[in-house]
């Protein structure tokens, strides 16, 4: 038995077309959907703003309202994706020390309780990794950006040092490094 040759193209034709309409569709439903990009994952190099009470009464009495973060001038404050608290990622925006710290001024629940001086805020503590920095090539930018002083050139040794008992932790100078070197080695760590 001979084969019908217009059956053949008639099958063909319409299973192409078939074929088209099911591309486009899917086509249509992959282009309006979200894109799969991953949440960012909760980053635990954190500092709470200035003024913060000790961690467990700061989380007993953060309302997590935003009223610190609407209050900051700068945009030092973000919230932590894992529940929500004010926190600063000195890396992103250190926190520039208003002198009326608004962000304390805001907070009507003691969750960050009021500071006399600059040097009074205790957010965290600068910590140098000598091998990437370049104070031995006569870098000292941090030095000279440090609101509390607590960061010094030893021109002996042509290293940074940094007073543990002076530093605030605002994140100013790892703020600084980021800008003047290709490698941070400065960086803010939470007081435990």
């Amino acid at each position: 038995m001979a084969k019908d040759p217009e059956y053949g193209r008639r099958l063909f034709m319409k299973e192409s077309v078939i074929s088209l309409a099911r591309t486009a569709q899917e086509f249509v439903k992959h282009r309006d959907a979200p894109p799969d990009t991953p949440a960012p994952a909760p980053r635990h190099d954190w500092l709470r703003p200035p003024g913060a009470v000790e961690e467990s009464l700061f989380l007993e009495r953060c309302t997590r309202c935003a009223d610190c973060a609407k209050a900051c001038p700068f945009g030092s404050i973000k919230f932590d994706l894992r529940d929500g608290t004010p926190v600063i990622f000195p890396d992103e925006i250190p926190c520039y020390l208003c002198e009326d710290f608004p962000c304390i001024a805001s907070c009507e629940t003691d969750a960050l309780l009021p500071v006399d001086s600059r040097e009074e805020v205790k957010m965290g503590v600068a910590v140098v990794t000598h091998r990437d920095c370049t104070a031995g090539q006569g870098c000292n930018a941090c030095v000279s950006q440090c609101p509390t002083h607590a960061i010094t050139m030893n021109f002996d040794a042509f290293r940074i040092l940094v007073s543990a008992d002076g530093c605030v932790g605002c994140g100013i100078c790892e703020q600084t490094c980021k800008t003047v070197n290709d490698t941070i080695a400065i960086k803010v760590s939470r007081i435990q």
